[in-house]
């Protein structure tokens, strides 16, 4: 078959051929009609993801969209290792796929899948979100933010307020359901204070935090206290992506003097499984929620030159 191959892990992958895989024991195989590219997928295929396998060469991908020998359209991931979802065919267990809604074109379902699933897990399965509640949302101008407000919107948020350093995108958030937006690109000490009055003002039930690094440490050190007075709702931070830093300096004392649930969504938080259910439940919602997300479908053959290309949409590889 056909197939991106990463045959080394400082380089894009090439279009090349590469063995087809069959179905084993409760697997099922998939012909692949569309993958997206996205930050866990350039992660896994560099080596550099926690999750990355360490033999090559392999087919990249972790989800996309297929059709299976009876004719139904599904989304599918976490394939079988080294034929991911970047190749004309890959294999994966028979739970982890659903049906694609009829309304869901197989380029958005691709391309949403994964940065809607990691906002609706991160609310509903690990932080109990409940309509009503107020949500920030650390790292909002991206594609995986943008749709955090939607999704959030969606399942019933009260107040939603947003950041992120590109004032531009900032002001653009508004439209898609944003109350509030704290610009990032300001002394520690007042983005503290701002982040205070919102933990104060009950503007923060639950942080989905994109990001990590200094503005992450800035909300926590800004929560410390809170949470801890009778009837003083707390806050439940959900860590899911560390655009800004892999670690930060973090003292104890601010969970022994909080309230504060700090908590993290993404692989090995919830069963592969759960994270499949989760995008059925997601694509479920697209049409009705009018979900949006600005994606490019590219042809798989052009694989090794969109790689690396800069570019405000979701990529989508098509075959």
């Amino acid at each position: 078959m056909k197939a991106a191959v990463v045959h080394d892990f400082n380089q894009a992958p090439r279009y090349a051929d590469f063995a087809a895989p069959e179905a084993g024991e409760g697997e099922v195989r998939v012909r692949v009609r569309a993958a997206a590219l996205s930050q866990l997928v350039k992660a896994q295929a560099s080596g550099r993801h926690y999750s990355s396998g360490k033999v090559l060469p392999l087919v990249p991908g972790v989800d996309g969209v297929g059709e299976l020998e009876d004719g139904r359209r599904v989304y599918f991931a976490f394939p079988r290792p080294l034929y991911g979802a970047m190749g004309e065919y890959s294999v994966v267990p028979a739970a982890n796929l659903v049906e694609v809604p009829d309304g869901v074109d197989d380029v958005t379902a691709a391309a949403i899948a994964n940065p809607g699933m990691s906002s609706w897990a991160a609310l509903v399965d690990r932080a109990h979100f409940q309509p009503g509640e107020s949500v920030l949302i650390n790292g909002a101008t991206g594609a995986s933010g943008r749709l955090a407000i939607q999704v959030a919107r969606h399942l019933g948020a009260g107040c939603i307020t947003v950041t992120g350093r590109n004032a531009d995108s900032l002001r653009t958030l508004g439209g898609l359901g944003a109350d509030a937006a704290i610009p990032l690109d300001q002394p520690a000490d007042e983005l503290k204070a701002r982040f205070r009055e919102v933990i104060q003002g009950d503007g923060a039930n639950v942080v989905l935090d994109y990001l990590w690094g200094a503005s992450a440490a800035t909300f926590l050190a800004a929560a410390s206290g809170h949470g801890s007075r009778e009837a003083e709702p707390r806050v439940r931070f959900v860590q899911i992506g560390s655009i800004s830093g892999n670690s930060i300096d973090f003292p104890g004392a601010v969970l022994r003097s909080s309230g504060l649930e700090l908590m993290g969504s993404g692989l090995g938080s919830l069963s592969n499984a759960g994270l499949v259910r989760v995008v059925g439940q997601l694509l479920a919602a697209v049409s009705a929620a009018g979900l949006t997300i600005d994606a490019e479908a590219v042809p798989l053959a052009e694989v090794e030159s969109a790689w690396n290309r800069a570019t405000a949409s979701r990529l989508v590889f098509t075959l």
